[in-house]
């Protein structure tokens, strides 16, 4: 195929050239009603480029096939029978993705990391969730992908279970063996869907983290926003093999998703993939090399214990995306919190996650000399306050133990989170069906699910956690006092 084409780019081309006048949406005319301040401040270009695809770059019958067209052309690039833009972001995504294995009361094994969004997929579809725990690393506190043996055993457990969703690489760069958990799943006739929003950079580099479709995966969700150069909410289908229907798949996008896609997020999904095509090797071959130096710097500096390949092990990650560096602040007697906002405070700096732990940051293609001498000199900056008292320290959070995140399951999270429900102190919610969600964010991992018996742990690690500066920000009550529980 032709890459060095961009069908939607293009056809945003022709209809300027047209100067077509819209009588529909978007109301603002292409910038004409939009206010002056607005546009001084976000520029014209972000208004003329927002078109519908309906009657504006494609016509009524959508003949000229300016979307599917892009797709095709994504498709090519990775490596996958079919791709499908979304632009609502993977958390939709992956909960069509869902919905096109499994439907209500059928049973998914889910990586109990998920994020918030796969739990609340499940809360929606009434599918029956079979938690397959990952790893806890009980040195960094940090949870590592389940392995190709765990989800075995869980399919043995489970033979009416319709497929497996897996999470790599994870929100701190640890990532699953794909192509093994590829090949048990096939071994029982179940497909793969492997929630990889952090990985969309993977197929353009030789060096980096296996790609989900190389690796044998049925279906792969990516946020391109998050490791790519499209903007906010672009995500993508891929698609391969005759484990899941595309039809299907299509179908169950359409019944979640907007009725107005943003062009814009087309626009920048066939951009990113023309430059990926082009310049990807040697773009993210630059970036390895920025992340190398980085991570030998930050080796460097006393007090800060960064993550690397030691954690590749059994029991542990499969691989390690080098491009995600998640660093330690514990040796310098504060949080990640306080690391993070100290970082904003005083560097203008804005670290990607943070929990009781560490923080985490991650390099693209788009970094340069700048920002990574000034990621450098920042981390180097915190440490000596932090030496000098220039960081107060906090009450620190009450870490779970290993499994002390594996809580029993009373109901599925649709019967608990639509259920009766009663708001209690979170005292008196120890042993009662929790009815909502509590996920530290970033990066939005459920501590609880609806339909788990909360434990005494679980309620020290949240409490604590909340009084050193973690966010729960989709609990009724974010201060973490009271729950919402299953009414008795």
């Amino acid at each position: 195929m032709d890459h060095s084409r961009a069908p939607v780019l293009e056809a945003l081309e022709a209809f300027e050239r047209r100067r077509d006048v819209v009588y529909g949406p978007p109301g603002h005319k292409q910038g004409r009603g939009a206010d002056p301040r607005l546009v001084e401040l976000i520029g014209e270009g972000v208004f003329t480029s927002d078109v519908l695809t309906l009657n504006g770059l494609d016509d009524r019958r959508e003949s000229q096939g300016v979307v599917s067209q892009a797709e095709d052309l994504m498709a090519d690039a990775v490596g996958a029978k079919k791709a499908f833009f979304s632009t609502c972001g993977s958390s939709l995504s992956v909960k069509a993705a869902m919905l096109s294995v499994a439907g209500p009361g059928e049973k998914l094994l889910v990586s109990r990391n998920a994020h918030k969004s796969v739990v609340a997929g499940v809360i929606v579809s009434g599918i029956e969730p079979v938690w397959v725990h990952p790893h806890f690393d009980e040195h960094l506190h940090l949870a590592h992908p389940p392995e190709p043996q765990d989800v075995r055993r869980a399919l043995e457990q489970n033979p009416d279970a319709k497929g497996m969703l897996l999470i790599s690489p994870t929100d701190w760069g640890t990532c699953a063996d794909i192509a093994g958990t590829a090949e048990v799943c096939h071994e029982f006739g179940v497909p793969l869907i492997v929630d990889e929003a952090w990985g969309a950079h993977l197929p353009f580099h030789p060096d980096l983290p296996s790609w989900g479709m190389d690796a044998g995966a049925d279906v792969v969700v990516t946020s391109v926003h998050k490791m790519g150069g499209a903007i906010e909410q672009s995500s993508v289908f891929h698609l391969q093999g005759d484990l899941v229907n595309p039809d299907v798949l299509k179908e169950r996008e359409d019944l979640l998703g907007t009725t107005s896609s943003s062009a814009l997020v087309y626009l920048t999904l066939d951009g990113w993939r023309r430059q990926m095509v082009e310049q990807g090797r040697e773009l993210l071959g630059t970036a390895l090399e920025r992340a190398a130096r980085v991570r030998t710097a930050v080796d460097g500096i006393d007090g800060l214990d960064l993550m690397g390949r030691e954690v590749v092990r059994p029991q542990g990650a499969f691989d390690l995306d080098p491009l995600a560096l998640t660093i330690d602040v514990r040796p310098l007697g504060i949080s990640g919190y306080q690391a993070g906002d100290w970082l904003r405070a005083n560097c203008h700096v804005d670290a990607g996650s943070a929990d009781a732990c560490r923080i985490g940051v991650r390099l693209t293609h788009a970094d340069d000399d700048e920002t990574e001498n000034l990621l450098v000199e920042s981390l180097q900056r915190m440490v000596a306050a932090a030496r000098d008292g220039g960081i107060e320290h906090q009450p620190a959070t009450e870490l779970p133990t290993p499994t002390g995140l594996e809580l029993r399951n009373a109901m599925t999270p649709r019967e608990a989170f639509f259920g009766r429900v009663e708001q209690v102190p979170i005292q008196d919610a120890v042993g009662r069906v929790v009815a909502e969600m509590a996920s530290p964010y970033p990066p939005g991992v459920p501590v609880l699910a609806p339909g788990e018996v909360v434990s005494q742990e679980v309620v020290d690690h949240l409490t604590t956690g909340v009084a050193a500066g973690m966010l729960v920000p989709d609990a009724a009550d974010p201060s973490m006092k009271t729950l919402r529980v299953v009414a008795r």
